[in-house]
């Protein structure tokens, strides 16, 4: 009996001894574990958009600082001129437990910079930026991640000197602004009448030098809010007044009749296009004159966002050979049954010859757009460069490709009834950064050489 009393207990202690051992390496692998999650190595991730080269009187940092394992447990910025530190943020954050994270796992911030608050001067500088988690890491510290960048403190604005304003802009008119600025910038610009004109370079020998063509529009009452606008690297921004005096143009009224023949021909040329149209025919035409046609020039003023800096077009636009059928802002009242429907304004002007006629391109420049838009029908837009375009519309045939250049030779196409037309003929549209200007003005080459080419001589020569 003894012996098999011995016999069992050892057989319990030989099953016993592996489990022993399962449990042994049980609490080794959770203390390891453990000593991996509290240990952690692995650094905050601080993400800044583009920590800037310049800081100025309005600068704000925009952060987003992470750490997915132990938490974050402080964050500092300062800034470091000659050796003396000012702190610019700091946050920390209390101790939530040992295992997981003890702190936040992400934060975003936006910190203004006070540099009046932070008494620094003009000139170099370093931004410093100091995070840290809850690991234990590092002597119990955490781990650290710091950023050191060098960068330039900049309060003053540039200075910007006007060159050239044309003195006189017509409603529906157009001219051009010369300005100069004392240092580089990242953004400047013209303002008129709630419009922007972006400035391009001028290669006059002298810096920063740059030229706005500008646009009045057909319905301005006066002129407004006229400025030249820009804004240095350090977000310092610095605003000019310029003068020009406004003259009213004499615009056009008249009426159109609108006939069940054209609406029985036209609607359905929209229809097959806006599928959303909805009511009865009138209601569908009145959809496409009002609606329509707030959404085509609102497409077309999109594709005028983003102009060559190059000036690809030399002197006075051509002008398609024919008569003059409506001209530019005319302001229309259209009749149904002897009565007024709607008004709207023309913002070209129309030429007819013979049908299906050739149209070239009115001066060099790149295709931006070939298709159809809406009551334009089928259209092409021509981008000549530095904030100047030229609409060409109600084509029966489109011979150019989008991106392909052109000059006064190139056919772009075929006059048509595309789109609102009642008959064969071409539209003819210039445009100065999305804004509808008159073309009459661009046809002419005494208007170019007084409001562009001499002006532009003069400040080349004018040192």
């Amino acid at each position: 009996m003894a012996a098999q009393q011995i016999k069992k207990q050892g057989a319990s202690k030989k099953l016993l001894q592996p489990f022993l051992l399962l449990c042994i390496a049980a609490v080794v692998v959770v203390m390891v574990v453990g000593a991996l999650t509290i240990f952690e190595m692995e650094k905050p991730v601080v993400s800044i958009n583009e920590i800037p080269d310049y800081i100025g009187t309005d600068t704000t940092l925009d952060f987003t600082i992470t750490d997915k394992k132990s938490g974050l447990r402080s964050i500092r910025i300062a800034l470091n001129q000659n050796n003396q530190d000012k702190e610019v943020f700091r946050t920390e954050y209390p101790r939530q437990g040992y295992m997981g994270n003890a702190g936040p796992v992400e934060v975003k911030e936006k910190q203004v910079i006070d540099l009046k608050k932070l008494g620094l001067k003009e000139g170099a500088a370093e931004i410093i930026i100091e995070v840290r988690d809850f690991s234990l890491w590092g002597l119990f510290q955490g781990n650290l991640n710091r950023i050191v960048k060098k960068i330039t403190i900049d309060t003053k604005p540039p200075k910007i000197s006007l060159l050239h304003a044309t003195r006189y802009l017509k409603q529906g008119g157009a001219g051009i602004v010369v300005y100069q600025t004392s240092e580089d910038t990242v953004h400047h610009s013209v303002q008129i009448n709630g419009n922007s004109h972006p400035g391009f370079p001028l290669s006059n020998g002298r810096p920063h030098t740059y030229i706005a063509y500008i646009a009045l529009p057909y319905e301005a009452t006066a002129i407004v809010d006229a400025k030249i606008m820009a804004e240095d690297p350090a977000g310092n921004k610095a605003g000019v007044p310029f003068t020009s005096t406004y003259k009213k143009a004499n615009q056009k009224h008249d009426s159109i009749t609108i006939s069940d023949g054209f609406l029985n021909t036209k609607v359905p040329e929209f229809e097959e296009h806006y599928p959303e149209m909805q009511g009865n025919i009138i209601e569908k035409y009145l959809y496409t004159n009002r609606n329509l046609r707030d959404i085509n020039n609102a497409k077309i003023h999109d594709l005028c966002k983003s102009p060559s800096p190059d000036r690809f077009w030399k002197g006075a636009f051509q002008r398609m050979p024919g008569s003059p059928k409506a001209g530019f802002a005319d302001h229309r009242t259209y009749l149904y049954n002897g009565k007024p429907i709607d008004e709207q304004t023309h913002l070209g002007v129309d030429i007819a010859s013979l049908e299906r006629a050739e149209i070239r391109a009115a001066e060099a420049g790149k295709v931006i757009f070939t298709g159809y838009n809406g009551i334009y029908g089928e259209m092409v837009v021509i981008d000549h460069g530095q904030g100047v375009f030229s609409l060409y519309s109600h084509l029966s045939q489109i011979n150019v490709t989008m991106d392909s250049m052109v000059d006064t030779s190139t056919v772009l196409g075929l006059t048509g009834t595309t789109g609102m037309a009642g008959g064969d003929h071409l539209h003819f549209s210039m445009l100065i950064n999305g804004v509808f200007v008159n073309p009459v003005e661009w046809w002419d080459p005494h208007w170019i050489g007084v409001t562009i080419t001499e002006p532009l001589a003069l400040s080349s020569s004018s040192k």
